[in-house]
């Protein structure tokens, strides 16, 4: 036999914050706890399991206590109860009842023997109590679903009455107990349709499927009578339910605003017999879709609105058709902020009984100025949730991402024909903003009107005026005591004091005249819209500072902040004895070669022109982690001891700008392949928009290099190493098992290359340590952390690793110089640029293709190969050849050894315009080694023209032979071969070809016909 108690309501309660617990034998439970009413409305049912046979004793015990929370200074809070008093109702009373059911009536709480409500009248409660036994259904009637289903009507009168009763303060109790007395009448003679509808139910549901004993923690659940009345009952309890909850980690599968309420939308999507569900399912191909009723649930005393919905999806190439089952449930619903979680399983399709497919739905009100009307957002996140490991998880998480993806693509494209879509890119303006805030900025007048109106200033001045008054009414006084011509002393300890304090506030007066024109004064140049120079511009505007926290608790500050972005520095203007500092000023840095990465915000006390006052507190931004959309509209908490304590927080909006387009890439391009020495590209928009879904980040972030290589742990991990413009990122997929961070340049400290061991597979390691408590998203990924709190990453297995290393450094520095550095550096740009710039695709020509090459040049030379090989000796003789061959602003660099036997160098120079109509510049690379044996040497040279014709199409590459010509060696032979390898398919090749090879043939014949003049001289001078 099972017991329902019904706990409605309670009147003229001594307390506010109160709930109700209830005894039935060992079981017990509570209702929620009614806050900030005397007049508490539950409206909860119970259920207990009882005997057939009540004994004298055998109650139901009805406890209401006061729930009170304890706050203490270290944040913790306590939680205790106080009994009300208690209600006892015997189980034989309401066995006794007609139908064995005690309809609602009203009981008088008993005072308890102790305690703090002893002598004070407690109340009333509205109460209900029902019994029904086995006995009393058919044979094959379910009690509890038939309980279940007559408790609807009953909530919904109930929940009716409630409202009604909230609005008016006071509840009609007479109404309640008719409404409930028409219920249960329905309960107990409408038994045919029950059981009719009972044996419509699968067989195999258990009989408590739907109902459990009382326990600690209740949970029990009715049908709504209306999708809008179940939200109204979450909406009434908003308090007690969680915030809202965080996007699942699988990533956003739609995020996208709407002009429509978030009302409208909810409604919209979740509605019974939503006209949209049934077009997405007719869309999708979705058949047998059947959607349940809108459930009750309340868990712990927070009502949650429930329903399930099943539907046949369509079979695919892999996967045949199968049932679907989405449990949904409202996990927020406060009128204006949505949140449906919805839990969908798949059994029928391979390896079905493993996961489920997890969804969020989450519907916001949005602030739109230039959207005309009300607006919401509607962001869609998922994730898969494992219930056992398998060897197939990669291989089902990506067939469901792409399902999801396509999905709700359709999806996304049904929504926008019933509503229209927010452009984000037009929701905030960068110029209304700005016209905004310089409209509401006050005038100084008016600042120094609030800043004056002060007690102080306003006695001083009705004393100054009373003592110049009474001056003007007095006649000059005797001298006397010590008083002489001129000396006036006061006569008595009034005028002493009464001086006295004059002399103080004129004092205050003054020094808050001087406090005020120097925070004037101090507030410089920084303010407005006055950026110079093409790149990329910050812009940002300073609304307003909130419950900013001074040292000194007692004494009144004034702030202003300070914002540094790449070196440069930015100040607004101070605003005197201000705890919530209205500014509404725009600060605006110069243009900045360099995307920038991180903006720095400080406030600070003002404390004179020439004194840093005490900070008020800090905050770090991150270009990278917010979108121009959250930029634009920021509302930054401030770190520090006192500005965590006091919430402190500044309004900004942000705008960052590129005034130069492609060509500020090509600039920092440019700045960076001076110091890389290689020739960097910008990759193509498909590749850079991949690299950013990957990451997360803006759309002005460009990748530079990618590398495979591995990250070294516990154990290696294979995956790509990714460097852009202000960060350094890694992602790694080894059988769905991803390892993904990244940080930015400014956060590494150092960078080691260290050599190769029998730890690392005879591989040499790239050693990257960030700075102390930076990159911490990116901890995963890092070998170890040392003992000042720096992260240690290991790289290493790179297809070139020189090449890979002397990139990573030449970005590191390049990124990171101080500010006086880069101004000498741009200096010395000014005066000589980098000449030994190579294209990034050179290489070597490896001995193998000798034979492909063509013979260009053969001759016999006066003098032994040490001389001849003067002419790539870098000395006095090669310049002055050169320079008399066509070769303007020659330069090289000095022969380094590479490996044994092996020398490099490199070369730049220009030729005049005898050589080439164009001009243009020249880059080679040379390398050098003995020829086989000891003959001589081979020269191998890659020649890069540049600003010619289809001078990136292609490279030449030349290989000298100088050897012994003779058996006295006394002169030697040199053979030139020339290959031009095409870099882009063109149809000029042939053409182009052919007049390479006659200027290389023409240049070559002049640069060794000068040598032989120049050999001569030298040895005439010699012999003189």
């Amino acid at each position: 036999m099972r017991l329902y108690v019904y706990v409605l309501q309670a009147k003229d309660l001594p307390v506010e914050e109160t709930f109700v617990k209830l005894h039935v034998g060992k079981h017990k439970s509570k209702t929620r706890v009614s806050r900030d009413t005397s007049n508490p409305i539950w409206n909860e049912e119970f259920v207990f399991r009882v005997g057939g046979d009540f004994e004298e004793g055998d109650d139901v015990v009805v406890s209401i206590l006061h729930h009170e929370q304890d706050n203490h200074h270290s944040g913790q809070s306590d939680v205790s109860t106080g009994l009300i008093g208690k209600v006892r109702i015997p189980l034989c009373d309401v066995a006794g009842e007609e139908n064995q059911t005690m309809l609602p009536k009203w009981f008088v709480i008993e005072k308890p023997s102790d305690g703090k409500f002893v002598n004070i009248e407690c109340g009333k409660i509205l109460l209900s109590l029902a019994l029904q036994g086995k006995s009393e259904s058919t044979s094959g009637e379910k009690v509890p679903s038939d309980k279940q289903d007559i408790n609807v009507d009953g909530v919904k009168e109930l929940e009716g009455s409630a409202k009604d009763g909230k609005r008016r303060k006071h509840h009609d109790g007479k109404h309640i107990m008719k409404n409930f007395v028409n219920q249960i009448d329905k309960l107990f003679h409408k038994k045919e349709e029950i059981s009719k509808r009972l044996n419509d139910e699968p067989a195999g549901e258990s009989v408590t499927s739907h109902y459990e004993d009382a326990t600690d923690k209740c949970s029990v659940s009715a049908t709504c009578s209306g999708f809008e009345e179940g939200l109204d009952m979450m909406q009434s309890s908003d308090g007690e339910i969680e915030e809202m909850p965080e996007n699942l980690l699988g990533g956003i599968l739609l995020d996208q605003k709407y002009l429509a309420s978030p009302s409208d939308i909810n409604k919209f999507l979740f509605s019974p017999n939503s006209q949209f569900r049934k077009e997405l399912a007719e869309l999708q191909n979705l058949t047998d879709v059947q959607e349940g009723p809108w459930t009750m649930t309340q868990e712990d005393g927070t009502p949650r609105l429930t329903r399930v919905v099943t539907y046949t999806r369509p079979a695919t190439k892999m996967v045949k058709a199968g049932k679907a089952t989405e449990n949904q449930i409202y996990r927020k619903a406060s009128g204006k902020q949505f949140a449906v979680f919805v839990n969908v399983s798949t059994p029928d399709v391979p390896y079905g009984n493993t996961f489920k497919i997890e969804l969020l739905y989450k519907i916001l009100p949005e602030t739109e100025p230039n959207a005309g009307g009300e607006s919401s957002r509607l962001i869609i996140s998922w994730g898969i949730r494992f219930s056992q490991s398998t060897i197939m998880k990669g291989m089902i998480e990506g067939g469901a991402r792409q399902g999801m993806k396509d999905s709700f693509e359709q999806f996304a494209d049904l929504l926008a024909k019933s509503y229209k879509t927010i452009d984000p890119a037009v929701s905030l303006d960068k110029d209304q903003v700005i016209a905004t805030v310089q409209s509401e900025k006050k005038t100084d007048l008016k600042s120094a009107f609030l800043y004056f109106w002060s007690s102080s200033v306003i006695c001083a001045i009705l004393l100054s005026v009373y003592v110049v008054v009474h001056i003007l009414h007095c006649e000059p006084g005797k001298i006397q005591g010590v008083e002489f011509y001129g000396l006036d002393l006061p006569d008595s300890f009034g005028e002493l004091f009464s001086s006295g304090i004059l002399v103080l506030l004129l004092e205050r007066v003054y020094m808050m005249t001087v406090h005020f024109i120097q925070a004037r004064l101090h507030r410089g140049k920084d303010n407005g819209v006055k950026a110079n120079g093409k790149g990329w511009i910050l812009t940002i505007a300073l609304i307003k500072g909130t419950n900013l926290a001074s040292v000194e608790a007692t004494e009144l500050f004034d702030p202003y902040v300070v914002f540094t972005c790449n070196g440069k520095t930015r100040t607004s203007s101070v605003k005197l004895q201000a705890q919530d500092p209205q500014w509404n000023e725009v600060i605006e840095f110069d243009a900045m070669e360099e995307p920038p990465s991180v903006l720095d915000v400080e406030v600070f006390d003002f404390d004179g022109p020439f004194d840093q006052g005490a900070s008020l507190g800090h905050a770090e931004i991150n270009f990278l982690k917010h979108t121009a959309d959250e930029l634009a509209d920021l509302c930054v908490p401030l770190v520090g001891h006192h500005a965590q304590a006091s919430q402190s927080k500044l309004q900004l909006r942000i705008f960052l700008e590129n005034k130069n387009g492609v060509e500020t890439m090509k600039d920092y391009l440019s700045k960076v392949e001076k110091e890389v020495g290689k020739k960097l590209n910008i990759r193509s928009p498909q590749k850079n928009s991949a690299f950013q879904k990957l990451f997360g980040l803006p759309h002005e972030e460009f990748l530079l290099k990618e590398y495979t290589c591995y990250l070294k742990r516990k154990l290696p991990v294979q995956g790509k190493l990714f460097l852009s413009a202000r960060i350094v990122a890694f992602y790694s997929n080894l059988f769905g098992h991803k390892t993904k961070f990244y940080f930015l340049w400014e956060d590494i400290d150092d960078i080691q290359v260290l050599p190769p061991s029998l730890a690392s597979l005879g591989s040499p390691l790239l050693l990257i340590i960030l700075k102390k408590n930076r990159g911490l998203d990116g901890k995963h990924g890092a070998r170890s952390q040392d003992e000042e709190g720096r992260l240690w990453y290991y790289f290493q297995s790179f297809v070139s690793f020189d090449t890979t290393s002397r990139t990573i450094m030449a970005l590191w520095k390049t990124r990171t110089l101080s500010i006086d550095h880069r101004a000498q550096i741009a200096e010395e740009e000014q005066d000589v640029s980098d000449p030994f710039l190579l294209p990034e695709d050179t290489s070597v020509v490896p001995d193998a293709d000798a034979l492909k090459m063509s013979k260009v040049h053969s001759c016999d030379l006066p003098g032994d190969v040490e001389l001849v090989m003067k002419i790539f000796g870098g000395g006095e003789m090669e310049r002055k050849i050169m320079e008399k061959s066509g070769c303007l602003n020659y330069a090289s660099t000095t022969w380094e050894s590479k490996k044994p036997g092996i020398y490099e160098r490199r070369l730049s120079y220009k030729y005049n315009h005898y050589v080439s109509v164009f001009g243009g510049g020249v880059t080679c690379s040379q390398q050098k080694s003995p020829a086989p044996n000891d003959e001589g040497w081979i020269l191998n040279e890659i020649v890069a023209l540049h600003d010619v014709p289809f001078g990136d199409h292609f490279r030449v590459h030349l290989r000298y032979e100088v050897k012994k010509g003779g058996v006295d060696c006394k002169t030697s032979k040199c053979e030139v071969y020339l290959k031009i390898r095409w870099l882009k398919p063109i149809k000029f090749e042939q053409r182009i070809s052919k007049s390479i090879m006659e200027k290389f043939r023409n240049r070559l014949k002049v640069i060794f016909d000068l040598f032989q003049k120049e050999s001569v001289a030298s040895s005439s001078l010699t012999l003189l």
